[in-house]
């Protein structure tokens, strides 16, 4: 049995179904100069690759 990480416990939420979510990055400051569009779209969590899923898995 591995230890969680902590760190990437943080920045990563597991739904109920088991998808694993992120925080869209590039939301810190800048944004003035964005478009409406990208601004919205920055505001939602994003999805993990499937081929990155089963990595992040082991480390929660």
């Amino acid at each position: 049995m591995n230890k969680t990480r902590k760190t990437i416990a943080k920045r990563l939420m597991v739904t109920k179904t088991g998808k694993i979510l992120h925080r869209t990055c590039g939301q810190n400051h800048f944004n003035a100069r964005e478009s409406r569009k990208i601004t919205k779209n920055k505001r939602s969590d994003k999805l993990i690759s499937k081929s990155f899923k089963k990595t992040l898995a082991q480390c929660l």
